[in-house]
């Protein structure tokens, strides 16, 4: 897969595609269909199978002190992508010219001149442009105007809720990842380098790796049963394990992040990019007043997450 990153000026070999637009944000099952119709689009139109998204997120522009909401940073979107078979990523800066756009401007400019696209698949929801001005009504006109071909895919619906990256954190937000993964496709993950920490889970027997959640929605804090891919190196492969999210408040005031113990490993994850998948809530994050009390907690937890995964 090719991630243009430079939308101003685009090599002729990566225009013409059959693209969908939108955020993406989680690669849900709802962007899964809208994949899928592009997909069937570009085999039908002999085009590459395209994507545009947005970096950062436009949520991000337009309310740069909320607290952080995106499912997944724009790597783990991108290895999600390239795995549903995309081609072409174009990853749009959205920036304060970009926001200024009207949709008749960003049509032309973005989708006809800068990406060349020849075909647009979008939900039926996407608003774009100024304001959120344009719509899907307005988008098949623009594309009749301007030459580019446009599908419109219906939201996928689970039982009698749609589906939506909203809900999706909801349900991490309650300690229902599987609920999330019924609505993703594929397990929620945690996706990063693993940094260094304060080495304590190796003197309590428990050496874990560390990973930054800094620009993350925070699911919630507590202990799960994961899935864990070494995505490089000598370790390479894929392990069962538990992680605990959270501040560590046994051990004072901390920036929450995602601390991971692989089982039956033994090396040097540092620097290592990981994908932690969250497959179940084992408990709440607690305070213990003796590291004894925790250390036993911790085995508890393990043996539970030994037998949750051993069926996954």
């Amino acid at each position: 897969m090719r991630i243009i990153r430079d939308t101003l000026y685009v090599d002729p070999a990566d225009r013409g595609a059959a693209a969908a637009i939108g955020n993406f944000d989680g690669v849900h099952l709802g962007h899964q269909a809208v994949i899928e119709i592009a997909r069937d689009v570009a085999r039908t139109t002999h085009a590459p199978l395209g994507l545009m998204t947005f970096e950062p997120h436009p949520r991000s522009y337009f309310a740069p002190d909320a607290a952080p909401f995106r499912l997944m940073n724009a790597t783990a979107k991108a290895n999600r992508l390239e795995k549903l078979g995309v081609e072409k990523l174009y990853e749009v800066p959205f920036n304060a010219a970009l926001a200024a756009l009207t949709p008749d401007a960003f049509a032309r400019e973005v989708i006809a001149e800068r990406l060349g696209l020849a075909h647009v698949i979008v939900g039926a929801d996407f608003c774009f442009g100024k304001d959120r001005a344009g719509n899907t009504a307005t988008l098949q006109q623009l594309g009749a105007d301007l030459g580019f071909g446009v599908t419109i895919v219906e939201m996928i619906d689970i039982g009698d809720s749609p589906v939506s990256s909203t809900a999706i954190r909801t349900a991490l937000s309650e300690g229902r990842p599987r609920d999330a993964a019924k609505m993703l496709g594929h397990w929620h993950r945690i996706e990063g380098e693993v940094i260094r920490g304060d080495q304590r889970g190796r003197d309590l027997g428990f050496p874990t790796a560390n990973m930054a959640m800094s620009d993350l929605h925070l699911p919630n804090f507590g202990v799960y049963a994961v899935k864990v891919d070494v995505l490089t190196g000598p370790h390479e492969g894929t392990y069962d394990g538990a992680a605990s999210i959270g501040t560590r408040p046994t051990f004072g005031e901390n920036t929450a992040n995602c601390e991971t113990f692989l089982f039956d490993f033994k090396g040097d994850l540092y620097g290592t990019p990981l994908s932690v998948a969250l497959v179940d809530y084992l408990r709440p994050e607690l305070k213990f007043t003796t590291i004894e009390a925790l250390i036993a907690q911790m085995d508890k937890d393990c043996a539970l997450a030994r037998d949750l995964l051993a069926d996954v």
